[in-house]
């Protein structure tokens, strides 16, 4: 599909007329509202420990705070729409007060929870399934028009490891990616950032496949969010645990910034800061 089918280069997201800079890429902190995510320290079991760990991630240096209430991990539990808001918009409401210049990104794949947690302040939507999941995505991110992150998965978290097949995992990403993005366009949704969805619905040999070719989503001329944070395709590879896969997670961390990532997502905050640091003096 020729460029001029795509967005032109965006270096910048505009966050209710505030506008980020991502001419040096930003770190994303993982806030898990979660009682069962893959992996364990990241779990906030109460709205105190979700003030005090995001205040953490922004005195590191994080620019977005990106809140889960539905875990995505392989075979994860399915919870109900009202679960998920429940656990969701207290929290938000809580940060918002606490920190009012945070930028919340709010990973769901629900339109209603889209749509709910924006009202309660909330700023953009990060959705693993690219509307797959829910038919009405795409229109509530266009009427809400905040920024969306949308991720490759091939099935759902309950089913996407079991024996994922691609002809050529890039070219099938790409060719996904570029379906929906003229979707998007259609719907004039302006802020939109990729995600390839490294351990979703992909082998490990997928996985390093893609990220050996990173550099062909520049075709789309859009932000690139990766996300390897403490995941099988580090620890797996290493055979240790996601609790000792911070140093992998940095490895691969730098090689993607190498490659075009503008933003990090990332259980660690201050360790990938770092690696933006040490990148940007190669540039």
């Amino acid at each position: 599909m020729a460029e001029k089918n795509f967005f032109k280069a965006k270096q910048s997201l505009n966050i209710k007329g505030k506008l980020i800079d991502l001419s040096t890429p930003k770190v994303m902190g993982i806030l898990n509202i979660t009682p069962d995510s893959f992996f364990s320290d990241s779990r906030t079991k109460t709205i105190e420990e979700a003030i005090k760990k995001t205040e953490q991630f922004l005195n590191e240096g994080a620019t977005f705070i990106d809140i889960g209430g539905y875990s995505s991990r392989p075979g994860a539990k399915d919870i109900t729409t009202d679960e998920e808001l429940n656990r969701l918009i207290p929290v938000i409401e809580s940060l918002v007060r606490e920190f009012p210049e945070a930028i919340i990104s709010i990973d769901t794949f629900r339109a209603k929870v889209a749509e709910e947690t924006i009202l309660a302040g909330a700023h953009i939507i990060n959705d693993i399934a690219a509307g797959d999941m829910d038919e009405q995505m795409f229109e509530t991110v266009g009427k809400l028009q905040v920024p969306y992150i949308m991720m490759h998965m091939q099935g759902t978290p309950q089913t996407m490891q079991q024996n994922p097949v691609y002809n050529d995992v890039l070219l099938d990403v790409i060719d996904y990616l570029g379906k929906k993005i003229a979707a998007l366009k259609a719907l004039n949704i302006h802020d939109v950032i990729i995600d390839p969805g490294f351990g979703f619905g992909k082998t490990i040999e997928h996985n390093y496949d893609l990220l050996n070719r990173m550099e062909a989503f520049e075709i789309f001329k859009l932000p690139i969010l990766v996300g390897f944070s403490r995941k099988g395709m580090i620890h797996k590879i290493l055979g240790t645990s996601a609790a000792e896969a911070l140093n992998g997670t940095s490895v691969l961390n730098t090689i993607a910034l190498q490659k075009g990532a503008g933003i990090l997502r990332v259980h660690d905050v201050k360790e990938a800061v770092e690696c933006i640091k040490l990148v940007g003096m190669l540039r």
